[in-house]
């Protein structure tokens, strides 16, 4: 069966504030430049941030999309300890109380690393190992699902460590696949088959050719693929022949290098791409 993350000091309102919200999940893929950070806001209100980019344009991100009023994400996951996915961790880990930090546990000296672990020892933040079958409830039947990895990931490389998750709300569905390169994506492909189909997909490495194998994007075969990247980059994202690939299975692909911050709203039976 399945594992369930039952964290009750999070959870204990979400039946009542999932009727009150009437019912509705957000997913944002912020501008944060040349690096990812997704923010998702349940049906119950449930708030999780996944990655926070390189720097403090996360908070910038998080204040238009937050109310002002609102000063806490009940879970934080770093997809991976590089620079351009946690380097601003610390800035929201300070601005914005959490009860859950999410990691995959690769073992690294990298010094942004390790002030966030020393930030999260002085709050007393939770700290959890990311593991295929944890799912956290957004409310009302949604949930984020952790997919990878399955093992310990402590001596991976870092993007091959990349927590993949995936939210679920009715009959839609958010793949988040952090910079997990094609043989993780083939494995997951081949693991899960046609559970894998999905609404919108976070194309996995900012677009890199890395990434983003036939095999894999068959399998998910999105509606959306948004890309996350700087622009005018220097590493050339996203490469021509990942877009190329993306639109080859029906994928509407949209970059944050070109239109800024990209939401999605569901309400359990379709995905609405807000202007």
């Amino acid at each position: 069966m399945v594992s369930v993350i039952v964290l009750a000091n999070i959870f204990v309102w979400s039946v009542i504030f999932a009727e009150q919200r009437g019912g509705m999940l957000t997913v944002s893929i912020l501008d944060v430049g040349q690096g990812d950070s997704i923010f998702i806001d349940g049906p119950s209100g449930i708030q999780i941030l996944v990655d926070g980019g390189r720097d403090k344009k996360v908070l910038t991100e998080l204040g238009e999309i937050m109310p002002f009023s609102d000063r806490s994400i009940d879970i934080v996951l770093g997809t991976h300890p590089d620079w351009d996915h946690i380097g601003g961790l610390l800035g929201v880990l300070k601005r914005y109380r959490t009860l859950l930090y999410v990691e995959p546990g690769v073992i690294t000296d990298k010094s942004f690393d390790e002030e966030i672990h020393d930030e999260l020892k002085r709050q007393g933040i939770q700290i959890l190992k990311g593991r295929a079958g944890m799912r956290i409830p957004l409310g009302s039947g949604a949930y984020f699902t952790i997919l990878f990895p399955d093992v310990d990931a402590a001596n991976f490389e870092t993007n091959t460590a990349s927590i993949v998750a995936l939210v679920e709300y009715g009959d839609t569905a958010f793949m988040l696949t952090g910079d997990s390169p094609q043989k993780i994506e083939n494995y997951l492909a081949g693991k899960l088959g046609d559970t894998l189909n999905v609404d919108v997909l976070k194309v996995g490495h900012h677009g890199s050719r890395t990434s983003s194998s036939e095999y894999f994007l068959a399998a998910t075969s999105p509606a959306y693929a948004i890309i996350s990247a700087g622009r005018n980059n220097s590493y050339g994202h996203p490469h021509k022949e990942v877009v190329e690939k993306l639109k080859e299975v029906g994928a509407e692909v949209l970059n944050t290098a070109d239109v800024g911050r990209v939401v999605f709203t569901s309400d359990g039976r379709s995905v609405l791409l807000s202007d």
